[in-house]
């Protein structure tokens, strides 16, 4: 019995020490930057929540094109994230800077045209989401002051989470914490109109959150220019053009994730326009959820986050064996997520429809798609480890892109529109269909961790 239980353990569970406290120093501060994040995202909902269904839908549907931007941003990350850990754990530095150099060139172009866009357009991009003139209208309001907010917060996005690639996981815990208490401040002062400043409603929820990102941009900016010193990243990188060897990489490893993330981003915009079809009460209600969801499952991106690095240093080093039986270890943590996350969804979600002040009807749809959301997050727990977190550290990018190219439009949204537009039922059953990609990318991603074929190192740069 003792042979058989040691042999397990050889093969799925990682028994050194060592692992789990550099998982974490990762996971923990990740873990609280999220809940910081949706802590923010909780009290713009809440505030702007006095004002009405409409402005809800605004705001909500306005923050749904955001994260395309959001999402894009995060694709930099991984992108860089593969890169970074993998050239860290082969002790390639100056690869490291070179990485950092070329993802801050990317979101740095990417904010100036999604800048640019947003401030001519904001009638028109709303009017893609929803067909109602009041959510239409404010939308428009926030999205005009959203326009500025993309330069600061695509730069401290990509830095935080790029970083990490080296260990440090703080810094993204820091600026979102001095970002939280900037945001809920000046959303109390514009909002509601406090120290003589007219109330603005929802346009003062956009310039509070554009004050909070403009001070978490500065802050980052400050630690890396005075106070990192493993790194010791130089600005002057950002006028340098990437080297040939440096782009192949990026191409091989990097952009399939980069793509996977805003085909992601691309989806929950099209989720955000079904939904947002079938009538204000249910995007209010999808909001709520959602800002629920994410609070509940805080802990699967740490997870995530913290399986990319360490499996990616791993790889780096050349020690596969090492990554595999971390990719099990990771696994059966995030199954154990994915369970816990969904009990606090249907212990805390009735309690919380209750901060806000919404119809009644509105709060019988939240209810329902809230206790699907709690079986729905099972499943979302063990696909997010895997696909954002296990293999895409070992640089199986490739093959996440086609996954979730295949499960996200070839299913998940056709399934979503046949069922919430088509065939008009319930929303809970909406929401199913478009997160049934979820339940399929969790096994099929957990047939690719076994078979071993998803470990791919970057070869190495010339200097």
């Amino acid at each position: 019995m003792e042979k058989l239980k040691s042999k397990w353990t050889d093969k799925y569970l990682v028994t050194d020490k060592s692992f789990y406290k550099k998982v974490m120093t990762i996971l923990l501060p990740v873990v609280l930057q999220s809940l910081v994040n949706q802590g923010v995202n909780m009290m713009d909902t809440i505030m702007v929540g006095s004002f009405g269904e409409a402005t809800i839908s605004g705001s909500s549907l306005a923050n749904q094109y955001y994260s395309l931007f959001s999402f894009l941003c995060m694709g930099i990350s991984a992108a860089g994230l593969v890169l970074a850990a993998q050239y860290w754990g082969s002790g390639d530095v100056k690869a490291v800077r070179r990485v950092f150099d070329l993802m801050l060139q990317i979101v740095i172009l990417a904010g100036l045209v999604f800048s640019v866009v947003t401030f001519i357009v904001p009638d028109a991009i709303m009017s893609i989401y929803s067909n109602e003139d009041d959510v239409i209208s404010e939308g428009a309001k926030y999205l005009k002051v959203t326009a500025f907010i993309f330069l600061p917060h695509g730069i401290s996005l990509v830095l935080t989470n790029v970083i990490r690639a080296i260990g440090n996981a703080k810094l993204g815990l820091v600026t979102s914490v001095i970002s939280f208490f900037v945001n809920v401040f000046f959303n109390w002062v514009f909002i509601f109109g406090k120290f003589g400043v007219p109330a603005m409603g929802i346009t003062g929820a956009a310039l509070g959150t554009l004050c909070a990102r403009v001070v978490e941009v500065l802050a980052c900016a400050v630690y890396m220019i005075k106070y990192e010193k493993q790194l010791r990243y130089k600005v002057s990188g950002l006028i340098k053009l990437p080297s040939k060897a440096m782009l192949r990489e990026f191409v091989r490893l990097g952009l399939p994730a980069l793509i996977s993330d805003f085909i992601l981003a691309l989806a929950a915009s099209a989720t955000s326009m079904i939904l947002g079809r079938m009538g204000k009460e249910v995007v209010s209600a999808y909001a709520i959820v959602t800002v629920l969801d994410r609070m509940c499952t805080v802990a699967i991106s740490g997870v995530s986050s913290a399986a990319g690095v360490v499996i990616g240093q791993t790889v780096g080093s050349g020690n596969e064996k090492a990554a595999q039986q971390q990719g099990y270890t990771f696994l059966i943590l995030s199954i154990g997520i994915g369970i816990v996350g969904g009990l606090l969804v249907l212990l805390v979600g009735t309690w919380s429809i209750g901060l806000y002040d919404i119809a009644p009807s509105t709060v019988l749809i939240t209810q329902e798609m809230m206790d699907m959301s709690a079986i729905i997050v099972f499943f979302q727990s063990i696909q997010s480890a895997m696909s954002k977190g296990i293999l895409r550290g070992g640089g199986d990018t490739r093959f996440l892109m086609i996954a979730d190219v295949l499960f996200q439009w070839c299913l998940s949204i056709p399934l979503g529109y046949l069922v919430g537009i088509v065939l008009g039922w319930a929303p809970y059953w909406a929401l199913l269909a478009l997160r049934i990609d979820y339940v399929v990318k969790a096994v099929w991603l957990v047939w690719r961790l076994k078979s071993g074929k998803w470990i791919h190192r970057a070869r190495k740069l010339e200097n």
